[in-house]
């Protein structure tokens, strides 16, 4: 899987506004916080906006804030806010790629891969990021030395 920087950057800027006291943060002011260019994070603001993650509020003390509590969105959602589905083939949901019977059995790796990357991303919360406190079943998944090695 490639996570993109589109969603790395939407995890990021989220992250900010939900440890965010003050209210509504400025575009701006989540780009340098996070090191964002000005002019991507605005369009991954406009994506999460369509998505009801963000809201915006215009004015003096104006900026960005959570539509919904933090805990209610998940990194899935993020990703398919700003990225689509998280697994594709050729631009197609895995359940609707057809194959010839010699390689049929491909579409069940594709479904497996969406259903482990569901496993993780749909448990982990923006809350979750915010706190630095992932859920046991994710962690879990880090501990075996094996997950560290890049092959």
């Amino acid at each position: 899987m490639r996570v993109s920087a589109k969603s790395d950057y939407a995890l990021r800027a989220l992250i900010e506004l939900a440890r965010s006291n003050e209210g509504p943060v400025s575009a701006e002011e989540l780009g340098r916080r996070q090191e964002i260019p000005h002019g991507f994070l605005q369009a991954i603001l406009a994506d999460l906006r369509r998505a009801g993650v963000v809201v915006s509020q215009r004015g003096q003390s104006g900026g960005w804030r959570m539509a919904r509590a933090a805990e209610e969105v998940s990194v899935a959602d993020v990703i398919r806010a700003v990225d689509g589905p998280l697994v594709s083939v050729y631009g197609l949901r895995p359940e609707a790629v057809s194959y010839n019977e010699k390689a049929a059995v491909l579409q069940h790796v594709w479904i497996a891969a969406r259903h482990s990357l569901r496993d993780v991303f749909e448990q982990v919360s923006i809350a979750a990021l915010a706190s630095g406190t992932l859920p046991e079943e994710v962690t879990s998944r880090t501990s075996d030395e094996d997950a560290w090695q890049p092959h």
